[in-house]
């Protein structure tokens, strides 16, 4: 029987339909029998299974165990919550990342840092309601712009910014990594001590962090300026639902961005016309879909051939057993 390899929906996107994936599914069509992701993978779907391509789909502990042919799950992205590493790694599993969408991510954030700046969601809203009233705006270059989280992303964004900030406008950083500092001096941006003070202090506030925590409640909207912006193009949880809610309807700050869709926690902010929703878009491009394609098909077919992939989130199952056993040198 042909090995299987699991695929995750966003193949199946016609809005990303290209001559690059056809010919990368193709060759990957002659390594095993490409099979759709199930939503939930348990016990069921183990057989046969050698690798996967994933997206949101949850792989639960039942899956990893009956899954004894399986080498390699790469997410088509860098969110992992759903493909249990854990669980993975005492499998002898490897979990990779594809982080090929982090200059998406950046323009993404960068066109929502001027949006904000222009009120062009409230200009929007108002035109579309008879209000024709001409209202504050403003420009980057007397503004402070704060990167909380200064990884790959977050310097993305600070290389785009500068030109636009130019010698009067401010960049702050916040980052607990030990070279923060050295980080900082590379894009002329000013490091700070705390969350507190970027938020007390800027303009506008980016977040650039991974994880499950959340990092932004009430106490530290409430430090923002009413006309200054939260934009969250990473993870929908950093930011506590209910509190930026609250605050926006209170005037403790004009705008929050998420990636994320008006769902589930989200849905609290269903027609609210200054917290603005994206579905999880920031980082997909007609082109960084098809670096995702390339890299995850990469890592799939290294696995297959023997070979160890980029982008290893859990780099300590290279000692387990079931990953020397087909790792060639």
């Amino acid at each position: 029987m042909a090995h299987k390899i699991l695929l995750t929906s966003q193949f199946k996107n016609d809005e990303f339909a290209s001559e690059e994936r056809q010919k990368g599914l193709a060759f990957l069509s002659t390594l095993g029998q490409l099979v759709d992701e199930p939503e939930t993978l348990g016990v069921g779907d183990a057989e046969g299974v050698i690798a996967s391509i994933a997206s949101s789909s949850y792989y639960s502990d039942d899956f990893y165990k009956a899954a004894t042919d399986l080498r390699v799950v790469a997410r088509w992205g860098v969110g992992f919550d759903q493909v249990n590493v854990p669980a993975a790694t005492r499998n002898g599993v490897i979990i990779t990342v594809t982080p090929v969408h982090m200059d998406a991510v950046a323009e993404y954030t960068v066109a929502q840092w001027m949006a904000t700046l222009k009120r062009v969601y409230t200009l929007n809203h108002l035109s579309h309601g008879g209000d024709f009233s001409i209202i504050r705006t403003y420009e980057a270059q007397y503004t402070t712009l704060g990167l909380y989280g200064c990884g790959r992303i977050g310097q993305e964004v600070a290389q785009r910014v500068q030109a636009l900030l130019g010698e009067n406008g401010r960049l702050l950083m916040y980052d607990l990594r030990p070279d923060i500092e050295e980080v900082a001096e590379k894009y002329s941006a000013e490091v700070v001590a705390s969350p507190e003070e970027l938020f007390e202090r800027s303009d506008t506030v980016s977040l650039h962090v991974s994880g499950d925590d959340t990092i932004v409640d009430y106490d530290l909207l409430c430090r923002m300026q009413p006309h200054a912006s939260l934009i969250n193009p990473s993870r929908g949880n950093l930011v506590n639902d209910d509190d930026v809610n609250r605050a926006i309807n209170e005037g403790k700050l004009c705008y929050y961005v998420v990636d994320d869709p008006v769902n589930g926690p989200r849905e609290i902010h269903k027609d609210n016309s200054r917290i603005i929703c994206t579905n999880h878009n920031a980082g997909i491009t007609v082109e960084s879909t098809k670096r995702l394609d390339a890299k995850g098909i990469e890592q799939v077919a290294d696995a297959i051939q023997g070979r160890l992939p980029q982008h290893i989130l859990n780099p300590e199952v290279l000692e387990h057993d079931r990953v020397k056993s087909w790792r060639i040198g």
